[in-house]
């Protein structure tokens, strides 16, 4: 049994034939879509690999029940957008305070006022001292430096 190249490569397209023909009595004996999976003939140049799966062309599968619960859903969508009748009770507003948050936000406001309003009799504290700045002392120590310095220079430059 000598089997060429040549010959394997045409077994090969007329396997697939086979399977494409096979899925598609299958389709239109089921009056659905064709098997997940098909099997492919391996290609000579690969000898001893284990055949190869495909999936199908048609997409993703779904069962009768979740098709069922998607359509479901696409009705109710639909008809919120058309403005029909929804299934579902309306939300309750948000972001509104409570009465009792209400009470105790204006308990806590007319604390700070009243510390507010007890904080004007005294008197005002200090302002802050500016950071960064020269004081007139410092800025006369920081001169003397600057002229002995220069001094040191011109006596080393002089000699």
């Amino acid at each position: 049994m000598d089997i060429s190249v040549k010959e394997l490569v045409e077994a090969t397209s007329i396997r697939r034939q086979i399977d494409n023909l096979e899925k598609r009595l299958s389709s239109i004996l089921r009056g659905g879509a064709a098997s997940a999976t098909t099997r492919v003939a391996a290609p000579a140049t690969t000898r001893g690999a284990a055949p190869t799966t495909k999936r199908p062309a048609s997409g993703r599968y779904f069962s009768p029940g979740t098709r069922a619960k998607l359509s479901a859903a696409a009705r109710a969508r639909w008809a919120r957008i058309r403005g029909g009748a929804t299934t579902a009770t309306p939300a309750s507003k948000k972001g509104q305070l409570t009465p009792a948050g209400r009470r105790k936000l204006s308990q806590l406001m007319k604390a700070r006022w009243a510390a507010r309003r007890k904080a004007v009799g005294k008197k005002p504290a200090p302002p802050a001292k500016k950071r960064g700045t020269l004081t007139p002392a410092g800025r006369r120590r920081l001169s003397e430096l600057m002229r002995a310095r220069w001094a040191a220079r011109r006596k080393t430059a002089g000699k």
